[in-house]
């Protein structure tokens, strides 16, 4: 009884904050899409090489297709895992396994050295699927990336135990919505900045971003670490408390 009145209160204060259920739910996924677009991989690679040899219109269709699949992916771990996160337990493992999982990429992202272009089996697939628009390009290239899938199932446990993104269809409607808008807008920048200048982007400048990632998933990882921590300290101090 005390731990669900403790997360009425939780939520209750969230929406206070941002007034709105809808909106926590819209800025969680904007923010999350946003964020995890800007490591550079094949969609961004992509965009980088074909905005400046195709031009403006063939970067942002394939940072179009990137977007669709994305979403999709997005509503697959929502909608398709959502069951999944109702127990407590459940919950509290996730909130552990989120905590991992953001530090693992944000140590990975700081430590690359290199620009990641293209994996071989991404490649592989890519020629055998032969993909002849660029929104095509874009959609293939997230699609055989399990990396994502996988990143969103973590994400939408983490959202759902925290109370940012609630069990209402419309809630992860607006969410998804909010990666969809996130993402497209990274994509959109990019394209854009490609067409102005192709030189501009060196693999300095890619490896910034990278690393720009990096500590954004550690700044998240720590905030859910001291979380993590400050529930156990509440739970015991109410096991000590007890006659």
């Amino acid at each position: 009884m005390e731990l669900k009145t403790r997360k009425r209160k939780r939520t209750a204060l969230t929406i206070d904050m941002f007034g709105h259920p809808l909106l926590l739910a819209a800025l969680t996924g904007f923010l999350s899409g946003f964020i995890l677009s800007v490591p550079v991989g094949p969609v961004n690679a992509s965009i980088i090489n074909e905005g400046a040899r195709r031009g403006l219109l063939w970067a942002l269709l394939i940072g179009l297709g990137a977007s669709a699949m994305e979403v999709l992916y997005c509503a697959l771990a929502f909608t398709g895992f959502a069951s999944l996160f109702n127990g407590v337990v459940i919950k509290a493992a996730m909130e552990l396994i989120s905590f991992i999982f953001m530090l693992y990429l944000g140590i990975r992202f700081l430590k690359t050295s290199t620009v990641p272009i293209v994996a071989p089996v991404e490649e592989k697939i890519k020629g055998r699927l032969h993909p002849h628009s660029a929104f095509a390009v874009g959609f293939v290239r997230v699609m055989f990336n399990p990396g994502v899938f996988l990143f969103w199932i973590v994400l939408a446990a983490y959202f759902k135990s925290r109370d940012w993104v609630g069990t209402s269809v419309g809630d992860v409607c607006w969410c998804v919505a909010g990666v969809g808008a996130g993402t497209s807008l990274w994509f959109a920048g990019l394209s854009y900045a490609v067409s102005r200048g192709h030189g501009k982007f060196t693999e300095k400048t890619l490896l910034r971003m990278e690393h720009g990632s990096g500590i954004a998933m550690l700044v998240l990882a720590l905030a859910q670490g001291a979380h993590i921590v400050l529930q156990m300290v509440r739970h015991q101090m109410q096991t000590g408390a007890r006659p």
